[in-house]
């Protein structure tokens, strides 16, 4: 096998079991050349054996799967995908009558880094990041097979967009594994009880953001009575728990048609009427924010895609995080609640915090925190890799 050797004290980061071997710590590569997606060794410049994992070209060189010296076989893939299965039954997600959607594998979190796969109903969704994980969905799917049996009835590979172009491979989204007669792209599910419409073929990511589970709970909790608006709603998660919380109205915002056309689906899925109890906008959400009515509001959702998807960006970010906070707390009824998020995994909970703090300063308003949020257990971090917890929101109260 490809050995990587490393420079000297660069292997301290991986002694702590931090996964990811960067190009600028190589030394040299002894062997054949890898392919992206190979299996490689990584050795210490003094020779010691620090672990296995994908190579890949970029800034990350190998993404480490085993810090033993595991053959990365069949058995491999079934320990893993049984691990983490065995943790969501822990989680009390798997056989769960009110909660049939949840994240399976959760890349580093899950000590598989390059993997998503996200469940739904009786369908997997997988998505792959690196070119390694792309070129192990087979084994992946037999191993997925095996720890559920009868009940999974299809395998999707959603890879398209995540798995890397350069690495010449054949990247199209399609079935891996289809049970006979299973004709849908769209499964009904359920998420703490509220029902949800979900097309993994045509919906963003692997079909929902399963990430804000916990989140729109404690929306739903605040919800009674209220006037809400739910900016950049996709699909409309946080909109649907809020009438079923028993608001009074909410407003979804999201420009992207598709998008709304499946807001309204969800609305009608859950028993409500779009139009009477719900609006749907197909706008941006920002300039929806410029004109709309101040004081309107009792309760906004803030929950924009990610502002920042490498450092390069992350002071730009910063500047939209703020513009975009401070929007909402100028606008929102006294006595209003406002939750607000950042996904971008570069911007971390300082930096974002910083920025609702200067929106709020901006506004000259009254403003406490009530909750510090972040992402569910289903999306667990990995303890040696703290860059995995990306997901930040803060709820505020603003008089």
């Amino acid at each position: 096998m490809t050995r990587i050797i490393l420079n000297k004290g660069k292997e301290q980061s991986l002694k702590r079991f931090h996964p990811w071997v960067f190009s600028g710590a190589v030394k040299k590569i002894e062997g054949k050349d890898p392919a992206e997606g190979d299996v490689v060794e990584v050795y210490s410049s003094g020779g010691e054996y620090l672990g296995c994992g994908h190579y890949q070209i970029g800034s990350i060189t190998v993404r480490i799967l085993s810090f033993g010296k595991d053959a990365i076989d069949d058995d491999f893939w079934y320990r893993a995908i049984k691990g983490a299965y065995d943790a969501r039954c822990t989680l009390g997600l798997v056989g769960n009558e009110d909660t049939d959607a949840y994240r399976l594998v959760h890349g580093e979190g899950d000590f598989l880094p390059g993997l998503i796969i996200d469940i739904y109903g009786s369908t997997a969704v997988l998505q792959a990041h690196s070119a390694g994980m792309f070129l192990a969905k087979g084994a992946i799917t037999e191993a997925l097979k095996k720890v559920y049996g009868a009940s999974l009835a299809a395998v999707y590979d959603k890879s398209e967009g995540t798995a890397p172009f350069k690495a010449g491979l054949d990247l199209k989204d399609g079935y891996i594994y289809r049970e006979e007669g299973m004709a849908s792209d769209t499964q009904t599910v359920v998420e703490n009880g509220n029902k949800f419409s979900v097309n993994w073929v045509e919906g963003q990511k692997t079909g929902f953001f399963l990430d804000q589970r916990d989140n729109r709970a404690l929306v739903k909790k605040y919800a009674k009575g209220k006037t809400v608006l739910n900016l950049f709603c996709y699909t409309g998660g946080f909109s649907i728990y809020a009438l079923n919380g028993g608001a009074a109205h909410v407003d979804s915002v999201d420009s992207s048609r598709k998008a709304m056309d499946m807001v309204v689906r969800n609305v009608e899925l859950n028993g409500f009427q779009e139009g009477v109890q719900h609006t749907s906008y197909c706008e941006d959400a920002i300039e929806f924010m410029r004109k709309c009515e101040g004081g309107k509001y009792d309760l906004m959702i803030v929950d924009p895609p990610a502002f920042a998807k490498h450092r390069g960006a992350l002071d730009n970010a910063l500047r939209a995080y703020k513009r975009l906070n401070a929007l909402a707390i100028e606008k929102v009824k006294p006595g209003g609640v406002v939750f607000t998020y950042s996904c971008s995994q570069v911007v971390d909970k300082q930096n974002f915090a910083l920025a609702v703090f200067s929106a709020a300063a901006q506004t000259g308003r009254r403003v406490r925190i009530l909750h510090r949020l972040t992402q569910p257990a289903d999306h667990p971090v990995n303890i040696y890799h703290p860059e995995g917890e990306y997901l930040k929101g803060l709820v505020l109260l603003v008089e």
